[in-house]
């Protein structure tokens, strides 16, 4: 019988939240997914570890942008993830450089994401002109 990966998901989440993540860990679970076929749920398996440690307190969400965030933004950046989290105890922002987002910032949380990036405004400023003209 297939274990389903939302009970993969949590065993992970558990396990990394009170001992953290190794390297042995880390083979255990690929070998794990290779053995079962599962490589291919890899990334849904991460977004769902990423839910369960916002479940329980620990929200980590990837900033991606075209330049390094000042501390200003990064606080910012906490202020809103805390909104959507209002129970974080841990708020990790990991930043990603992306030479594709002109300006701006693109945060993924778990299960969501907040695009600030320039396209992502010029986009809806170009929806909102255009609207009701066809």
């Amino acid at each position: 019988m297939r274990t389903p990966r939302t009970r993969i998901a949590h065993a992970i989440a558990d396990q990394t939240l009170k001992s953290g993540s190794s390297k042995k860990f880390v083979s255990q679970i690929a070998a794990y997914l290779l053995s079962e076929r599962r490589v291919g749920e890899l990334n849904s398996l991460l977004r769902d570890v990423q839910a369960e440690w916002a479940d329980q307190g620990y929200v980590e969400v990837m900033a991606y942008s075209a330049h390094p965030l000042s501390a200003s933004t990064r606080k910012d950046i906490e202020q809103q993830v805390r909104s959507v989290y209002q129970k974080a105890k841990t708020i990790v922002v990991t930043e990603v450089h992306d030479p594709e987002i002109i300006g701006g910032v693109r945060i993924d949380m778990p299960g969501q994401q907040l695009d600030l990036s320039v396209e992502a405004k010029m986009n809806k400023f170009k929806q909102l002109t255009t609207a009701g003209k066809e």
